[in-house]
């Protein structure tokens, strides 16, 4: 049988580009504290929009085209995973709760950042060494066992550090390039998102493209703990369309179902995804998109909902045409998420061709 050709890649991500990138996931923006990592992210997008918003919670709008009555959002999430400081012990550990879905198998070990009014305090997830472990039953990490440990043999210790209960907890993991082929970082769910939707801005101004319609491109707030900021918003503005891009898992690597979870990988280029929130003609004409301009796809079904932002987009005001366009990532929810370079490039090219297939007042109904 003959090899199928491969198509060219196109590579879309500059120099420039990259190094706000690497700032970007660098930074941290908790759930809840996103303020800083939304100044980065307006001040990089600001010369390719019209103007910008942020709304009470932090979620930041940049805008072209602001008069336009026929409104399109393209829209990522910008809030990582953390945790809180939930109690402080008279012998100066601290215990923490989740703020998202921060996973507890991970911590041992980990060094983290801990944001108090008076700066960064440094501190580490301890655990006891495994010569003391011998003999008996291993005991997992849990929220019960995991503790911080930053120094201090005092409540008071700790307290005079700035140190208080709901204190945010990020990890000080930074982002790197693997092989020169991934991504490599923590919060590139979904931080890599938020950089992907500031490229399409970029491409359309360097590229000297006019839409017909307002573009509003949304880096929501409190994705990680129900969906929130994408939900404020989309009353907010009121859009027409909204495409959503998040992550999905690749399925590749040791211990993944490919039953359930489907048959992913990153390098194979951007996934659509297949949902009672997704609209049917929105994702054709991403999929048209997509084979027109040589651009490789996947393809993913998801159950009752997506898990993303398109959830909050679709069922929000009188129903928004919404549909999903996810990047495959690795070790989710770690502080070694991966990214292939390609798909991120495709995810870009996709999402950019596409909004120049939309016309104004186009209506997606199949029944008229």
């Amino acid at each position: 049988m003959a090899k199928k050709k491969e198509e060219k890649h196109i590579p879309v991500v500059n120099q420039k580009s990259l190094l706000f990138f690497e700032n970007y996931i660098n930074n941290p923006s908790p759930t809840g504290f996103e303020w800083e990592g939304q100044r980065l992210w307006l001040d990089y997008i600001k010369p390719y929009t019209d103007e910008y918003f942020v709304d009470n919670y932090g979620t930041a709008v940049a805008v072209i085209n602001p008069k336009a009555t026929y409104k399109v959002v393209i829209e990522a999430h910008a809030d990582e995973i953390s945790w809180f400081v939930n109690y402080i012990t008279k012998d100066g550990l601290i215990y923490v709760i989740r703020n998202g879905g921060s996973d507890h198998q991970i911590a041992p070990s980990k060094r983290v950042n801990i944001h108090t009014e008076k700066g960064i305090i440094k501190a580490v997830f301890g655990w006891p060494a495994i010569h003391t472990r011998n003999g008996e039953k291993e005991e997992a990490p849990t929220l019960k066992n995991i503790f911080l440990d930053c120094g201090c043999t005092t409540q008071e210790e700790i307290e005079a550090l700035g140190i208080h209960v709901g204190c945010v907890i990020t990890y000080e993991d930074e982002f790197m390039v693997l092989n020169d082929r991934y991504y490599v970082g923590r919060a590139l769910d979904n931080r890599a998102g938020g950089f992907m939707i500031a490229e399409v801005a970029r491409l359309l101004k360097e590229n000297n493209k006019k839409l017909p319609f307002g573009l509003y491109i949304v880096n929501s707030v409190q994705e990680e703990i129900g969906l929130r900021g994408a939900e404020m918003i989309a009353h907010r503005i009121k859009p027409n369309i909204a495409i959503i891009t998040d992550v999905t898992h690749d399925t590749q690597t040791p211990m993944i179902n490919k039953i359930t979870q489907g048959d992913l990988a990153c390098g194979k280029g951007p996934v659509v995804s297949y949902a009672p929130a997704v609209q049917t003609n929105l994702n054709k004409l991403l999929i048209e998109t997509a084979e027109k301009n040589k651009i490789p796809f996947q393809r993913q079904a998801s159950s009752r909902s997506t898990g993303t932002d398109t959830d909050a987009f679709a069922y929000s005001n009188e129903g928004v045409v919404s549909a999903l366009i996810s990047l495959p990532l690795r070790y989710m929810h770690t502080t070694v998420e991966m990214i292939h370079k390609k798909d991120v490039d495709n995810v870009i090219r996709l999402i950019y061709e596409s909004l120049l297939n939309i016309k104004v007042d186009h209506d997606f109904r199949s029944i008229k």
